[in-house]
């Protein structure tokens, strides 16, 4: 099969013909008809994860059709329409038996623990815990967007942050989770503040639903401009980005009992931020991680999805081929694009 293939981190990135993927015996092949690129696949080729074995086959986000399935999957068959979030339960430890797939500790994730989407076939693991069936109401295209960045912001807004109606949802970094945290807090009834450093990017935001946007490059009181915006500060704030200047501000830009969200990653030298612990004390601030949704929470978002109430379709800026992703992927923290990039042609 065709794939996008690096050898070394850092280092030249190709498209090659190598082996088909077999299943696991608890897994499936899907042959891939669109998968999205996202940051983390540039992390990974950077060598910000240590579970990557080169050489190496991104990509994460997918939907497809099951190809061949492992002999005891019992919940799907040959020729389903699936796709599946970026983390993968094991279903047998202590966080999958609680529901908490997304945290599980021996997950499994394509483009990262095993080879990924970005090629013709994929393996996924555990099966009949992931995979998640794909209305007809959703093409494949838009499908992809899901597994990672929009599933990782639904799930940081509505189950982490708890956003309510009439509150003040602050987001900084509109990447693809950003710009998809703000299309769900807004579908909420939130009134939402964008920040971001390129102009054509918050027009976007505002188009999805902020209400409000600031440009970091040129504002240098971006925590002052946030409590004027939000009468004091905002209910719930998302790092979508994954910088210290992200974390300080979403924290520091928060009200008394505000909900700070890290959702971008950190890595490198912002893993360890400074974060105002004074504040965190003296206004009893919450500070929460979120790390992606499980496939059995899907329903709900899928369900906002076909009634319309969400359209992750608009955050695609363009489809592109296989080649095409082999040359933007290490150019994925240049931030040049203002929407999100899925490949469609193999």
């Amino acid at each position: 099969m065709k794939a996008v293939v690096y050898e070394k981190f850092q280092g030249p990135i190709t498209v090659q013909n190598i082996c088909d993927p077999i299943p696991n015996k608890d897994g499936v092949v899907v042959k891939v008809n669109a998968t999205g690129l996202c940051r983390s696949d540039w992390h990974g080729w950077m060598g910000h994860d240590l579970d990557i074995v080169l050489p190496h086959v991104p990509g994460h986000e997918l939907a497809g059709i099951i190809e061949a399935l492992g002999k005891d999957v019992r919940n799907f068959k040959v020729g389903d329409r699936v796709t599946i979030p970026f983390v993968a339960g094991c279903g047998n430890c202590y966080e999958c038996k609680s529901g908490n797939q997304q945290v599980c500790d021996h997950q499994s994730q394509p483009g990262f623990t095993h080879h990924g989407s970005f090629a013709e076939f994929v393996a996924l693991d555990y099966a009949d815990i992931n995979l998640v069936k794909l209305p007809d109401e959703i093409d494949d295209v838009t499908a992809a967007t899901l597994g990672c960045r929009f599933v990782t912001a639904f799930r940081a807004i509505v189950a982490q942050g708890n956003v309510q109606e009439g509150q003040h949802v602050t987001i900084h970094g509109c990447g693809g989770v950003g710009l998809s945290a703000i299309m769900i807090a807004h579908a909420l009834g939130a009134h939402v503040t964008a920040i971001d450093i390129n102009n054509e990017t918050l027009e976007l935001a505002k188009q999805i639903g902020a209400q409000t946007v600031i440009n970091g490059k040129n504002n240098k009181k971006i925590v002052e401009t946030i409590k004027d915006i939000t009468y004091g500060g905002a209910h719930v704030s998302l790092d979508a980005l994954g910088s210290q200047e992200t974390c300080f501000n979403s924290i520091s830009g928060l009200r008394k009992r505000g909900k700070h969200i890290q959702v971008g990653l950190m890595t490198e030298g912002h893993k360890h931020p400074i974060i105002p612990m004074d504040r965190v004390l003296a206004d009893e601030l919450e500070i929460i991680g979120s790390h992606g949704m499980q496939a059995h929470k899907y329903p709900e978002m899928m369900q906002m999805i076909v009634e319309g109430r969400l359209h992750p379709k608009k955050l695609i800026e363009r489809t592109i081929s296989l080649e095409e992703g082999a040359i933007a992927l290490p150019k994925m923290n240049t931030f040049e694009n203002k929407g999100i990039l899925v490949i469609n042609t193999f």
